[in-house]
C-alpha cells in the first residue's frame, strides 16, 4: 500500500521559498520569447527544424566523424526500435555534448506517462524488455536486435503465443489452403489491440535457418518444409487434383499458400498485410507533452540506520540496469497499534545525479509492514527489503543518495546513504565479462505474465538479495536456508555456424578457515539449450552439510570459443550460522 510521503510535502514548502527566484528569472524567459523567431532560437529547438537534403547529409557525415561513441551507441542500440526520423535527424544536428545529454533527458520526458511524479515508467519498463529480449531471444546476435526483440521491445509481450519450437506435422487452417505438411519452428503471436495499428494483430515469425533466429514474415509459406518438395505437403485443393502445387510459384503475390476454398481474397488482402507489416516495423508515434518541473529533495541526516547493496546488470551496450537493493531490520521501525494490527512504515527516498549535481533518477516509495500484534516480536526478529532497478549510462560516475524516515517515530528518525558509483561498460569491446554475482536469500522462476517486470525479478527469475551489512561483514545465511547466487555472463564467442556459445562454468565454495574447497562442480552452456552471446548462471544448494563458519563462492567461467577467462574471477564471501 502507497501512502503520501512527507517529502513530498517538504518539497512543496521548498518550491514556495524559492517563488521569488523564479520571479527574477521571469524577465530572462520573456527575453526569450520575444527573440523566439531569432536564427539562433530556431537552432535550440531542432525538431522544428526543417533541412534541406544537403544539410541532413553534412549532419550524417560530422556525426559519424566527431560523435563519442556512447552517443552512437545509445542512438543504434537503446533507442534503435523507438526514436522517430525527426528525433534521430534532430540528435545528429547537434553541435556539442551538452546538447546531446539534453536531447536524451527530454526525449525520455517526452515518452513519461506521468509527467507529475518523479519515475519515469516508460524509461523503466523499457529498459526491462531489453533485458527480457537479450535473454530469451539471443541467436548469434544479442537478443533486442532480433524480430521478436525488436517487437517485444516495442509492444510489449503479446497477449498469446501459439509456439512450435520443433516444428514437425502441421495441419493448415483453411485460410492456408489446408492439407498436412511439415514446418520449421514458428511462433504465433496475438496482440487484442495495438494502438495505430488495429485489433486482433497476429505476428509470425519462423527459423527456416533451424539456428534459433526467428524471423518476421508476412508470408505464411514460409514455415512450411516441404513448400519446395515436389509432391509433398499438399494443400486439401492439390490433394483432390483440382490445383497443381507448381502453380504455387507461377501465381506471383507474397504468399504461396495454393489454391483453396479459403484463400481466394489472400491477393487482395495482400496490401493489407504489407500495410500492417509497414506500421509494425515502424517507429512508434510519441505524444509531446508539456513538462512539469522535477523538484529537488532535501536530504537530512540523522541515525535510522539500514543496508544497501548496489549491483549491476547488462540492458544493452550503452545502458546498465543498477538493482538498489534496501534492507531495514524490524526491530528498527517503530510500530504503532490499532484494532489488534502492528504497523510500521518508513519512507525511501533515492536519488542519483551526476558528479555536477544534474538530477538523473529519483524513485520515492513507501515500505509498510503489517502483522498481528501477537506476532510482533517475531516480526522484529526478521528484516524489510526494497527494490528498485534503475537503468543509467554505462561507464559513467554517479552519486547516489538515500534517504529513510521512520514515520511514526515521533522524533523523525532519519537515515541517510550517500555513495559514489560507476556503471560498468559492458558492450562486445570488453571482453568476457559478467554482471554482479548475487547472492540470495529467495530465488525462484516467476509465471510468465510477470517476466521482466516486478520487484526483484531480473529477466525470467525472482532474485531478493541478501544483502550484507554496512560494517563490510558478509552476508549471512542459515543453515536450515537455501543458498543462492544469480550472474549473468556477457560477450561471449558464438560459433557461426551453430549460432551457439560454448563456455565451462566452475563452481567452488571454500571454508575460509581451513582454505579447504567443501564444495566443488562444474557444467557447460552447452547443456543449456540455444546459448547465445549472453547466458545467465542461476544456482540453489543446501546448506544444512556445511558447519557454521564463513565461506567464499569462487566461480571460474572459461569460453571454448573464444579462449578468454573473466578476470578476476567472480567471488563472494558469505557466512553460514
Amino acid at each position: 500500500m502507497r501512502s503520501v510521503s512527507p517529502f513530498k510535502f517538504i518539497s512543496i514548502l521548498l518550491s514556495l521559498a524559492f517563488i521569488s527566484s523564479f520571479a527574477v528569472g521571469q524577465n530572462s524567459s520573456d527575453k526569450q520569447q520575444k527573440d523566439s523567431k531569432s536564427p539562433s532560437a530556431t537552432q535550440q529547438d531542432p525538431l522544428n527544424r526543417e533541412l534541406t537534403p544537403e544539410q541532413k547529409k553534412r549532419n550524417e557525415k560530422r556525426f559519424k566523424q566527431e560523435v563519442g561513441e556512447t552517443y552512437k551507441k545509445w542512438l543504434d542500440n537503446d533507442v534503435r526500435w523507438i526514436i522517430t526520423p525527426e528525433e534521430m535527424t534532430a540528435f545528429k544536428a547537434l553541435s556539442n555534448d551538452e546538447e546531446r545529454d539534453n536531447f536524451i533527458e527530454q526525449f525520455w520526458l517526452r515518452r513519461d506517462p506521468t509527467p507529475d511524479t518523479v519515475e519515469n515508467e516508460f524509461k523503466e519498463e523499457h529498459y526491462r524488455r531489453i533485458e527480457y529480449a537479450n535473454e530469451h531471444f539471443a541467436s548469434g546476435i544479442p537478443g533486442w536486435r532480433t524480430d521478436r526483440g525488436r517487437v517485444y521491445i516495442v509492444f510489449g509481450p503479446p497477449d498469446s503465443i501459439d509456439s512450435h519450437p520443433s516444428g514437425g506435422t502441421y495441419e493448415r487452417p483453411q485460410e492456408e489452403g489446408g492439407g498436412e505438411t511439415s514446418t520449421y519452428p514458428f511462433e504465433t503471436w496475438r496482440y487484442r489491440y495495438i494502438e495505430g495499428i488495429g485489433q486482433e494483430v497476429e505476428m509470425e515469425f519462423v527459423d527456416d535457418c533451424m539456428c534459433g533466429k526467428y524471423e518476421l514474415t508476412i508470408d505464411r509459406s514460409k514455415k512450411d518444409a516441404l513448400l519446395n518438395v515436389p509432391g509433398a505437403g499438399l494443400t486439401t485443393y492439390e490433394q483432390m487434383g483440382l490445383a497443381n502445387k507448381a502453380d504455387r510459384f507461377t501465381g506471383g503475390g507474397l504468399e504461396r499458400l495454393g489454391q483453396g476454398a479459403f484463400t481466394q481474397g489472400n491477393a487482395s488482402n495482400e496490401f493489407d498485410r504489407l500495410e500492417r507489416y509497414g506500421k509494425i516495423m515502424s517507429q512508434p508515434p510519441v505524444k509531446f507533452k508539456d513538462l512539469d518541473e522535477i523538484v529537488n529533495h532535501k536530504i537530512r541526516y540523522n541515525l535510522m540506520p539500514f543496508d544497501v547493496a548496489v549491483d549491476y546488470v547488462k540492458a544493452t551496450d550503452t545502458t546498465v540496469l543498477v538493482p538498489i537493493t534496501i534492507q531495514l531490520k524490524n526491530k528498527d521501525i517503530t510500530f504503532t497499534e490499532k484494532d489488534g494490527v502492528a504497523h510500521g512504515v518508513v519512507n525511501i527516498l533515492g536519488r542519483v545525479t551526476t558528479l555536477t549535481g544534474k538530477i538523473v533518477q529519483t524513485f520515492e516509495d513507501t515500505v509498510s509492514i503489517d502483522t498481528p500484534k501477537d506476532l510482533l516480536e517475531k516480526t522484529r526478529d526478521k528484516a524489510s527489503v526494497y527494490w528498485k532497478a534503475l537503468p543509467l549510462r554505462a561507464g559513467l560516475p554517479y552519486k547516489l543518495d538515500i534517504v529513510v524516515k521512520d514515520v511514526a517515530n515521533g522524533d523523525g528518525r532519519v537515515g541517510t546513504y550517500q555513495r559514489g558509483i560507476r556503471t560498468p561498460k559492458m558492450d562486445e569491446d570488453q571482453g568476457l565479462m559478467a554482471s554482479s554475482l548475487i547472492l540470495a536469500d529467495k530465488m525462484e522462476k516467476v509465471p510468465t505474465r510477470d517476466i521482466g517486470a516486478g520487484d526483484f525479478v531480473l529477466g525470467t527469475t525472482k532474485v531478493r538479495p541478501r544483502v550484507s551489512p554496512s560494517n563490510g561483514a558478509p552476508a549471512t545465511f542459515k543453515r536450515e536456508e537455501k543458498f543462492n547466487f544469480w550472474m549473468q555472463v556477457y560477450n561471449l564467442g558464438v560459433d557461426q555456424k551453430t549460432n551457439k556459445s560454448s563456455a565451462t562454468i566452475e563452481y567452488e565454495i571454500v571454508n575460509t578457515a581451513t582454505n579447504q574447497p567443501v564444495l566443488k562442480t562444474s557444467e557447460s552452456s552447452s547443456d543449456w539449450g540455444n546459448t547465445g552471446d549472453q547466458v545467465t548462471v542461476e544456482k540453489s544448494l543446501p546448506l544444512a552439510s556445511l558447519a557454521p563458519g564463513t565461506y567464499q563462492l569462487n566461480i571460474k567461467v572459461s569460453d571454448n570459443i573464444s579462449k578468454q577467462s573473466i578476470t578476476p574471477a567472480p567471488s563472494a564471501k558469505f557466512v553460514v550460522e
